[in-house]
């Protein structure tokens, strides 16, 4: 354990236990009971003192003891506690079966083979000159990162990119250029759709419980044309940081699809589920019913099995419940507006509101979850959005504050795909920081700056 996390441990019931024992000015015993669970979340996520789902399970059970209609302690008549189902029901959100559809398909891709067949297929037209190559690369980890868990494609494009690199002189910084674009690619392209990261998961989860529908064709309008402008600037400064000695690579392109029954079936339920995705607009069905689809399918048609059931990323959907859940006992309690009523909102001008909050989620993520950091910000972020003191759009708020946490990739510890590229011993912490560091800040900017304009001058925002 940690020194960091042997503090968690300790601070952890000191903040839990002050706004229980403390009179806080402004709120009630409902709020107090929701600021103790909200610091103690804050705490244990920070911190990792205990696992981040472990975490988002003592935010379920704890808000089902304090604040609901089952809460252990007597609560003020004048309060109207939520029923303890309704914490519960975080765990079965819509939003999550969108994510949970969204595994299925990035499972059965590795266990298919799909990843890297369409790796080979879509990397023919990049050609031999190491720039081409790298594009090329970062291209197709953004495309499949969209769809798939960021983690997943980094392991995939890893397993193409290595063998390239071990061809390359010792020297060349082109080595070190190829493997960290994979990460940058694939932390970028999580932000094009609402199952590219949990960070757009949460959002949208956040959202919809706010009333504020989004679809997964709005959510990629307004994400994707500014996620290509980052991923080409991103390139752009890894070819000038990292150049290549100037030779042409050779790379092994020939794809192996598989033609089991299967396979076929996998294969069709993935290019189903997607079509269905982007379709939405046309046939109304919301994708977090589209994202059921491939559960349905490959459970009932034994592709995938209990092995394949169980390897499903349970822990990240537990986390994003907890966020669900969190965001649902601040509001209920009224803590929101107690949290937001401490700062005078009017005096700070909606784009200075917008930098803070994306910057907030850039700078917590670097070094915490970029989950954890989201639901802490989405909740409060949405709430402000919403309050008359504002002018800020809720969808923009809560799109901003995802791209802010999908953003943060300074330090091998800051995403997972970090952590795998460092793992090879070609990157090393001070090219994972310039890199990070350039690239979060310019794409926080860009959309902060950029993004409200377009959405409103396209009719994305109201």
């Amino acid at each position: 354990m940690s020194g960091l996390q042997r503090v968690g441990l300790v601070l952890a019931p000191v903040a839990f236990a002050l706004p229980l024992v403390v009179d806080v000015p402004g709120l009630d015993a409902p709020g107090e009971r929701m600021l103790a669970i909200f610091l103690l979340a804050i705490v244990l996520w920070v911190s990792e003192a205990i696992p981040l789902f472990a975490t988002a399970a003592v935010i379920i059970g704890a808000e089902i003891a304090l604040v609901s209609d089952q809460a252990l302690l007597a609560l003020p008549a004048a309060y109207d506690p939520p029923a303890f189902a309704t914490f519960y029901e975080a765990l079965a959100h819509p939003v999550l079966i969108l994510f949970l559809g969204g595994f299925f398909l990035a499972d059965g891709a590795a266990k298919f083979a799909l990843d890297r067949n369409l790796a080979a297929v879509l990397l023919r037209p990049f050609g031999s000159s190491p720039r081409a190559i790298m594009l090329g690369m970062m291209t197709i980890t953004a495309v499949l990162s969209m769809f798939m868990s960021n983690t997943a494609t980094t392991a995939t494009m890893m397993a193409v990119v290595l063998p390239l690199v071990a061809t390359l002189e010792p020297g060349d910084r082109l080595r070190t250029g190829l493997v960290l674009s994979i990460p940058v690619a694939a932390n970028v392209g999580g932000l094009g759709t609402p199952v590219g990261s949990p960070p757009n998961a949460i959002a949208l989860g956040g959202l919809v419980d706010a009333g504020v529908p989004i679809t997964f064709v709005q959510w990629m309008a307004m994400t994707v044309p500014f996620m290509l402008v980052v991923l080409i600037g991103a390139w752009l400064l890894l070819g000038r940081l990292f150049p290549s000695s100037g030779r042409d690579l050779a790379l092994d392109l020939t794809p192996k699809f598989e033609r089991s029954r299967p396979a076929v079936v996998f294969y069709a339920t993935f290019v189903v589920t997607v079509l269905l995705w982007l379709t939405e607009p046309l046939h109304g069905v919301p994708a977090t019913i589209v994202g059921f689809v491939p559960v349905i399918v490959l459970l009932a048609t034994r592709v995938f099995g209990a092995d394949d059931l169980r390897g499903v990323r349970w822990d990240v959907l537990w986390l994003v419940a907890g966020g669900i859940a969190l965001a649902s006992g601040v509001a209920a309690t009224g803590l929101d507006e107690w949290l937001l009523g401490l700062v005078d909102w009017q005096e700070l001008p909606t784009a200075a509101l917008l930098v803070v909050l994306a910057a907030t989620g850039l700078v917590l993520s670097t070094v915490i979850s970029n989950s954890a950091t989201a639901n802490l910000l989405v909740p409060l972020g949405i709430a402000l959005a919403a309050s008359p003191a504002v002018a800020a759009a809720p969808l923009a708020v809560g799109v901003l504050i995802a791209v802010g946490c999908s953003l943060a990739m300074s330090l091998p510890v800051s995403t997972p795909p970090n952590a795998i590229a460092y793992s090879t011993g070609w990157v090393q912490t001070r090219d994972l920081a310039l890199t990070g560091v350039i690239v979060g800040t310019a794409g926080v900017v860009l959309f902060v700056l950029a993004g409200p304009w377009l959405w409103s001058l396209v009719g994305l925002l109201p």
